[in-house]
């Protein structure tokens, strides 16, 4: 049997791989605008599990999927048995029996890998507690419309070394870019993920750079970028978290640090006034919203790419 096409973190696809990804969101984004529908995935359904709630996850795979001729399927915790007690792999064996790709936003990372070790179709990670590949992917995506490409530039992530964080040093260590990433002590990045793309990063001209100090990590930058202080499932943390993260919202100061042109990013939701000031969300060094639009054309690059073939 062969192997099914997963698409659980970037270190699964080479950085030519990555690349062309990008390269066809772009192309499915330019004709999906001059009128031209795909119907690669015709008759293909695709499972999307999630346990995380979500908007742009959830609109943009289930959009994507049927502007390619697909049927997206939502199953949340309580629409299946998985939410009762069913096992991981079970429910895997399961599903793909029926299914011809499973998405699942879930918790901790390895729920994915064990969903895919025991699926016979592909597994796309639509976000963990350790990792949101298809959200790096349309920033990715982004930074290729605004700057021309990706390779040699700086991205500067000031905050809490989550998911996006740790999704960003294996972009950079991948696309050959520069990621500085500022935190406040005792919420780095886990150093295993580090440890282990820094031996993509020496190969593709990447580079990491960990610091306590938002100017170090803004100068020179040409992205700025936040996420919210306090993730799904951390809410009892709040109050703590804002405390601590004092001094690392993104500014218009932080932002005049960063070279001239610069844009800023966002994941989204954003809370307002805590990790960015409003000021900096509704500039027009804001790219916010394009990075959300481009989430539907990289989910349906993706999604060609891990079940198109199947």
């Amino acid at each position: 049997m062969i192997k099914p096409r997963h698409f659980l973190t970037l270190l699964d696809r080479t950085p030519a791989e990555l690349q062309n990804l990008i390269n066809t969101a772009i192309r499915l984004k330019d004709e999906r605008n001059n009128g031209i529908k795909h119907r690669e995935l015709d008759g293909k359904t695709l499972a999307m599990i999630f346990e995380k709630s979500s908007t742009r996850t959830r609109i943009s795979f289930e959009t994507g999927m049927y502007e390619l001729g697909g049927h997206p399927m939502f199953l949340s915790s309580r629409d299946i048995q998985l939410g009762r007690g069913e096992t991981i792999k079970d429910t895997a064996r399961v599903l793909s029996r029926y299914v011809h790709g499973i998405m699942i936003r879930t918790f901790g990372h390895e729920r994915v890998v064990e969903l895919a070790e025991y699926s016979t179709v592909p597994v796309i990670n639509a976000l963990t507690d350790s990792f949101h590949p298809c959200q790096i992917m349309a920033d990715m995506m982004t930074m290729q419309e605004k700057f021309g490409k990706i390779k040699g530039l700086k991205v500067a992530y000031i905050g809490d070394g989550n998911n996006m964080a740790q999704s960003w040093i294996n972009a950079a260590a991948q696309m050959g870019f520069h990621i500085a990433i500022a935190s406040p002590k005792g919420y780095w990045v886990d150093y295993d993920v580090v440890s282990r793309a820094e031996k993509y990063a020496e190969k593709n001209g990447g580079k990491i750079t960990l610091t306590h100090h938002v100017e170090e990590a803004a100068e020179n930058a040409h992205v700025v970028y936040t996420d919210v202080w306090a993730s799904m499932g951390q809410e009892e943390e709040s109050q703590k978290r804002i405390k601590d993260f004092q001094g690392y919202q993104v500014t218009r100061e932080v932002m005049n640090l960063a070279l001239k042109g610069a844009v800023f990013m966002h994941c989204l939701p954003a809370h307002r006034g805590e990790e960015v000031s409003e000021e900096v969300l509704e500039s027009e060094n804001s790219v916010i919203f394009d990075e959300a639009e481009n989430r539907l054309h990289v989910q349906k690059a993706i999604l060609i790419d891990c079940i198109g073939g199947i």
